[in-house]
């Protein structure tokens, strides 16, 4: 089962062919986002030039999809996960890497729950997003891109 993250759901809604051909290969009920993702839409589309036209899209899409959520197991996953990035990456002071921000690393908080969410419900990350390969340094993390190169 394959999570997708931003990226490849904006290139859904915009009708990249290669995204939508790859999603009917492994099949529409192996695709699914979290409510990460979608939060990350809807505020795109309301910093967008076409805002209503671009929340009419995305809520379509969202209806469409299946949504994965936060419980307590994942916010388990993601406390103990961001810790082990920042002792990973960060300063070997643990007084300096309590004052570090995951951000400072090359990670976005965003992308660390997503992460979370595909660890927590065993799922393939589908991102082009960078902050996923720098994460495999510290866990085993399932991810594939599916955006031309």
């Amino acid at each position: 089962m394959y999570l997708l993250d931003t990226n490849h759901c904006s290139r859904i809604i915009q009708g990249d062919a290669r995204v939508i051909n790859r999603i009917a290969q492994v099949g529409e009920s192996q695709v699914a986002t979290c409510v990460v993702v979608s939060g990350e839409l809807i505020y795109m589309a309301y910093n967008s030039q076409q805002k209503s036209k671009n929340l009419a899209q995305i809520k379509t899409f969202l209806q469409d999809i299946r949504l994965y959520l936060i419980d307590e197991e994942t916010a388990n996953i993601y406390g103990e996960f961001k810790a082990a990035i920042l002792e990973h990456f960060g300063p070997k002071e643990k007084s300096k890497r309590r004052k570090t921000r995951i951000e400072n690393l090359g990670i976005g908080e965003n992308d660390l729950w997503i992460a979370a969410i595909s660890l927590r419900n065993r799922l393939t990350i589908v991102s082009a997003d960078s902050d996923f390969q720098r994460m495999q340094a510290v866990k085993a993390l399932p991810l594939e891109s599916w955006r031309s190169p």
